[in-house]
């Protein structure tokens, strides 16, 4: 009995999994919108009342959560440019990703942290910027404080990270709190890893005033940095990510492997393994590899022979205008000629059986 009743906890997880109800954050869908805010408030499919009600609240912050959603695809789609499935997006589509968001993988999980580090980038940089009503630079920074260089004046415009992450919380996660299945809690888990990822590279940056730039008085602030460090760590955590089940109790995580550290706070975690994206796959919202290009020598994941999961490549001569024969003239410009080069494109074959065709 004790060993069924393990059998049982140990398939509950994928069983959670597989019967939620399918998964979009139709917010990502607010960049295709346009004009006023209560159009953009009533067309964007799938929000949830909450949602709703703070996109009519705060029309300018929806403007910027609109604007940033292009930003953080453009970050997702360069961390995952040399991978078999590359991010990409399909524009007509309100979940923004199609199907393959539906597994519980960790490119979901990817996506997820992304996202929500992406609204509280674009919410914080606005308010710096004095593009909304409800915020501005951090109220916090003020006065004088002290770090390891001595004495400093608190001054400029340090950025409000602390209002971005809380509206980013109560817009982003207010879909999932209305769900009580496994897929809610890995989003809210992933959610959440995203906004940390944000603040963990807020950096103190200085001015010097003083005689001759002598620092006897220094003005600081706090910035965020730029946004692609904080796509290069969250992929460092999708490398990472832990594989969990739910705990008996259905209110949490446990690692599916026990030789595996638990996940903390900070680590991205996921259900379901990934399909391999070598073929087109409905089901799995594969688009599959056949057409993309990829690079004869190299041994990554962008080299022909795991691109092209061993269907080979074809090879075509292709012309680019580039800049050649470059020469400093004084003073001071790099004045270059206009060159053909001829260079060799590889590209995936496509399958040559109907058995490549069966899902993943």
């Amino acid at each position: 009995m004790n060993a069924c009743l393990g059998g049982i906890w140990l398939w509950l997880p994928l069983l959670l999994t597989w019967l939620s109800p399918e998964v979009s954050s139709s917010w990502w869908y607010m960049r295709a919108t346009g004009g006023s805010s209560r159009v953009m408030c009533d067309n964007v499919p799938g929000l949830v009342s909450r949602q709703r009600q703070l996109c009519h609240r705060h029309p300018d912050v929806m403007r910027a959560i609109g604007l940033g959603v292009a930003e953080w695809t453009a970050e997702c789609q360069h961390q995952f440019r040399q991978h078999r499935w590359n991010c990409n997006t399909l524009d007509r589509d309100h979940s923004l990703f199609g199907r393959v968001l539906l597994r519980s993988s960790r490119e979901s999980a990817f996506v997820y942290a992304i996202s929500s580090a992406g609204v509280v980038f674009a919410i914080t940089r606005a308010c710096s910027q004095g593009e909304l009503k409800s915020c501005s630079c951090d109220p916090k920074k003020k006065g004088t404080a002290k770090d390891s260089k001595g004495t400093f004046d608190w001054g400029g415009c340090s950025d409000n990270i602390d209002y971005g992450i809380k509206f980013a919380r109560a817009f982003v996660d207010a879909k999932e709190r209305k769900g009580k299945d496994a897929r809610a809690l890995m989003n809210l888990h992933n959610n959440r890893a995203g906004r940390k990822a944000v603040k963990r590279f807020l950096k103190q940056e200085c001015k010097c005033h003083g005689v001759s730039g002598s620092c006897t008085l220094r003005t600081c602030w706090l910035a965020m940095a730029d946004f692609r460090k904080t796509g290069d760590y969250l992929w460092r955590k999708y490398n990472g990510a832990i594989q969990v089940v739910m705990n008996q109790d259905g209110t949490g995580f446990t690692v599916a492997n026990k030789r595996f550290k638990k996940p903390t706070k900070n680590d991205l975690v996921y259900f379901e393994n990934s399909p391999d994206y070598c073929i087109r796959d409905r089901d799995a919202g594969s688009p599959g590899t056949a057409g993309r290009v990829c690079n004869l020598t190299s041994r990554g994941m962008d080299s022909c022979e795991v691109m092209c999961c061993g269907r080979g490549y074809d090879t075509s001569r292709v012309t680019r205008m580039t800049k050649c024969e470059c020469k400093f003239h004084w003073c001071c410009a790099v004045r270059c000629q206009d060159c053909l080069e001829a260079l060799d494109v590889h590209t995936c074959k496509a399958p040559k059986s109907p058995d490549w065709a069966a899902p993943t």
